[in-house]
């Protein structure tokens, strides 16, 4: 006896290589997250190209998706970050004009309190300085997990990438932000609340 068709990611690709439509739901599920994680690296106007090439790219290789995996979340992820890739003088460059200014177009207004507000641009200005520093792969596994709560196997899928490999990324990158930062535990906590856009 077999049960409702399964609603899991991969079963809607394997489905959508019958029925093309089907992949929407892909898109429903996952859009606005693919889109929120573009617009933090690259800001909002490249965000939307992003976004529609992340789902292109995906639809288009669909049929070499691991149907193993239930979640196709890191699979989206990490296409999304090979698109981001070749954007990296841009992110690059709006991470260092937001190191010398302070100021982040795409931040939300996250609090009313100007004391709060003037140390956490301060915070902000620091890791973006520590962030432009990076290397584009050590860039990539430190924000797929801190903006987009990747996990390090998942985040090790998206990159197609050893676990290890991700481990030593990361603590590569966690080091040089730490450096950058300094010792100061409420700059280096405001610095990530405000860059992952918290508050």
């Amino acid at each position: 006896m077999t049960g409702p068709p399964r609603d899991d990611d991969a079963a809607v690709v394997s489905r959508s290589l019958e029925r093309p439509e089907t992949f929407a739901l892909l898109y429903d599920r996952y859009a606005a997250d693919i889109h929120r994680y573009a617009a933090r690296r690259l800001g909002e106007g490249a965000a939307e190209d992003i976004t529609a090439d992340t789902f292109l790219v995906a639809f288009r290789s669909r049929a070499r998706f691991d149907t193993g995996r239930d979640s196709a979340r890191p699979w989206l992820y990490g296409i999304a970050a090979n698109l981001i890739g070749k954007h990296r003088r841009t992110e690059v460059r709006a991470l260092r004009a937001l190191a010398r200014t302070g100021t982040d177009p795409v931040a939300e207004s996250w609090t009313a309190s100007a004391d709060h507000r003037v140390s956490a641009q301060a915070a902000h200005s620091l890791l973006a300085g520590a962030l432009a520093s990076l290397s584009a792969g050590d860039r990539h596994v430190l924000l797929l997990i801190a903006w987009a709560d990747l996990s390090y196997q998942e985040v090790a899928d998206a990159l197609s990438v050893p676990v290890g490999t991700v481990r030593s990324r990361l603590n590569r990158a966690r080091r040089k932000v730490r450096q950058t930062l300094g010792a100061d535990p409420t700059v280096v906590t405001e610095g990530l609340e405000v860059a992952h856009g918290h508050g």
